[in-house]
């Protein structure tokens, strides 16, 4: 590689030799061999530098490379220590999914018993003005724990993306009617003001989605408000259509948000101010449920408050379905309740002793079995127009008690299969199906759902 240096030190030897030539071949002067040899330091101190830079740039090569490799190897320890982490992650996921059923298992056992309770409390002929107000406390009060365990098990189905929905097209009047039915109980406990705005039928507001989820949205909406408005306020859900979207508002004059609240309170576990006065509290997952619910749908959920003690707006946009409603089915005709002979297999005793109480008052014959294999050989010993099991059961479980009455049937009437159950998770449902059960019911089955289920039984 050549260099300024190395041309011009070249060209100064040249320079001396044409000088010794010149001088017809005599004896070099001193001044002479000076001056080459200065010309030849020179050069010789240029390759020095040169090799010198070249030793340097070698060096800050190694370097770099050392610094790559060793950031090859972060990487590599990265990636696999992301691997473990997602791995963990996923376990862990696993294992809350796990532990909150089992939580809504172990919580929904006892409900069931008090539910059904306070049904037989209410139904009883001479009950007493007073008893019957109890009842229907108590029933509320179950009610209002089952929904608390819905919405923390939809949080976790959310989170893991094992929710799907049924869309159809929807009448929104009706799915906020429903709303409104669901909570009315809570509303009048607290002498609350419900003030209901829906388009006119002429110019009724269709929209695509899930009925269930739809319906569990507004309700959450309407709950939300009357827990955080005071007893005698004021509530009000307004629906209609705005720009092409069905807008539905859910309002109240109760504490309101301050603004530093309002940018979190979808978020989960969060929850607005409530006094020390107020008892009615939640679990902070009802207004994430419903922000998840309405995204899975393509549709958004606001929040906005004009600050403490100047109530909250909710206000929900949903796409407008452009297909028709399907018909409605024809109703058929009511014809009276035939009393049926009912195998009950359950091993809380409290529970099974109410629920059987219940039904022998409806006039069905009963009997219980307290375990699986004793209610396997009840099933079997004789014909059964109705079996009601339990899923967990002490010796065999629900399923295997399923499966085995499905295997040993002999062609003879087959008995319609309803499983009552804390798992309520659609991998539990799934199950329950597969096994052989016609229904699967989760706890705590309200009275009235289960003498309808009953009633409109077609036994073959």
């Amino acid at each position: 590689m050549g260099t300024y240096q190395d041309e011009s030190g070249a060209s100064e030897q040249r320079s001396l030799d044409a000088s010794a030539r010149q001088s017809g071949g005599g004896e070099v002067p001193d001044a002479f061999l000076l001056r080459r040899m200065q010309a030849l330091e020179a050069e010789l101190a240029a390759v020095r530098a040169q090799a010198a830079r070249h030793e340097t740039e070698c060096q800050e090569t190694r370097v770099q490379l050392e610094r790559l490799r060793e950031a090859n190897e972060h990487l590599v320890l990265a990636t696999f220590n992301a691997e473990y982490l997602r791995e963990d992650a996923e376990a862990a996921n696993r294992r809350q999914n796990e532990f909150l059923a089992m939580l809504a298992h172990e919580l929904r056992n006892p409900l069931a018993p008090i539910s059904m309770a306070a049904s037989l409390l209410g139904s009883l002929p001479d009950a007493g003005a007073q008893l019957s107000k109890l009842s229907r406390v108590i029933g509320r009060q179950v009610d209002h724990m089952a929904r608390l365990l819905d919405d923390l098990l939809d949080a976790a189905r959310i989170s893991s993306g094992k929710i799907t929905l049924s869309v159809q097209p929807l009448l929104l009047s009706e799915l906020i009617q429903h709303a409104v039915e669901t909570i009315q109980p809570r509303i009048q406990e607290r002498r609350q003001r419900l003030q209901v705005e829906l388009p006119p039928a002429h110019d009724a507001v269709v929209v695509e989605g899930d009925r269930v989820r739809l319906t569990q949205v507004f309700t959450n909406l309407l709950g939300n408000a009357s827990k955080y408005t005071g007893d005698g306020g004021l509530l009000r859900i307004a629906a209609g259509l705005e720009n092409g979207e069905a807008v539905v508002t859910v309002e109240d004059d109760g504490i309101g948000m301050a603004p530093e609240v309002i940018p979190h309170i979808f978020d989960l576990f969060t929850q607005g101010p409530r006094s020390l006065a107020r008892s009615e509290g939640g679990l902070g997952v009802g207004l994430n449920v419903v922000r998840n619910l309405l995204a899975m749908h393509g549709a958004s959920v606001r929040a906005d408050s004009a600050g403490l003690g100047r109530g909250s707006r909710f206000t929900v946009r949903l796409r407008r379905s452009e297909h028709a409603l399907e018909a409605p089915a024809p109703q058929a005709a009511s014809t009276s309740v035939a009393l049926r002979r009912i195998l009950l297999v359950e091993d809380n005793v409290d529970a099974c002793d109410t629920l059987a109480g219940f039904l022998a008052a409806e006039g069905h014959q009963v009997r219980c079995a307290h375990d699986g294999h004793s209610g396997l050989d009840a099933a079997l010993a004789q014909p059964w127009d109705v079996i009601i099991c339990d899923i967990g059961l002490p010796g065999l479980d629900g399923l295997d008690l399923m499966k085995a009455v499905r295997a040993r049937s002999d062609g003879a009437r087959r008995p319609y299969a309803i499983a009552l159950s804390g798992y309520g998770q659609d991998e539990d449902r799934e199950r329950g199906l597969a096994a052989g059960f016609d229904s699967y019911l989760v706890k705590p089955v309200s009275a009235a759902s289960l003498r309808a289920l009953i009633a409109e039984l077609s036994l073959a």
